[in-house]
């Protein structure tokens, strides 16, 4: 069974591959402020994490598997977003420097929860369409006892203005993070145990996904 990773994110595609999964990429075209805003004003109400996460996954899932044709798709296709949240503010990707240094003044040495939206879809010649999905939430402690100087160097490499909460566990951040309470690939961006529930969901064994390093695998 071949899988359809609907975003371009390094951090989904390494988990992904560790897990014995290479995926097909592809790039979703989705405008996600648009999206969130739509559902606001449909609903008349703020969006919950929850709601968020698992709009914005089905969101880019769909617009994959809408052009299926176009990418020959045949298999399961994935969509997933994450969100950060402190004090019931969300926070998503911070994009400058300014932002990722006031978020991690405010988060150090306190808890906030990484909420990951997945949503799964059909696109097989089976169950063309049919679609479940899922969110996964992990409690993140930041330690208390990282300098100034050190956050700004963090900062300055890059890395945390593109990922929801500014932080990540599977690179230069992990050393800043004190402790995981829920399944740390939740926190990546992807949350297996969840994804694996989803296979299942759609009637797909688990192992049927692996395609990588089949010789160590069992037949």
């Amino acid at each position: 069974m071949r899988l359809y990773l609907a975003s371009t994110s390094p951090a989904r595609l390494s988990l992904l591959r560790a897990a014995g999964i290479e995926p097909v990429t592809i790039s979703p075209d989705v405008d996600e402020d648009a999206v969130a805003a739509a559902e606001a004003a449909r609903t008349g109400a703020a969006l919950t994490p929850h709601h968020v996460v698992e709009l914005l996954a089905r969101a880019k899932a769909e617009a994959v598997a809408a052009d299926g044709a176009a990418h020959g798709i045949d298999g399961l296709v994935l969509g997933g977003d994450s969100v950060f949240v402190l004090d019931g503010v969300i926070y998503g990707k911070p994009h400058t420097v300014d932002r990722a240094r006031e978020r991690w003044h405010r988060q150090r040495g306190r808890t906030g929860q990484l909420y990951s939206g997945h949503w799964l879809i059909d696109h097989t010649a089976e169950q063309p369409g049919r679609g479940v999905g899922a969110v996964a939430v992990a409690d993140v402690t930041f330690a208390d006892d990282i300098p100034d100087a050190e956050l700004d160097a963090y900062i300055q490499t890059g890395e945390p203005l593109f990922v929801a909460g500014a932080f990540t566990i599977d690179s230069l951040g992990a050393p800043y993070i004190s402790r995981i309470e829920g399944d740390p690939s939740t926190v990546v961006g992807l949350s297996l145990p969840t994804l694996r529930r989803l296979v299942l969901q759609l009637g797909y064994d688990w192992p049927t996904l692996w395609n990588m390093g089949t010789s160590a695998l069992p037949n």
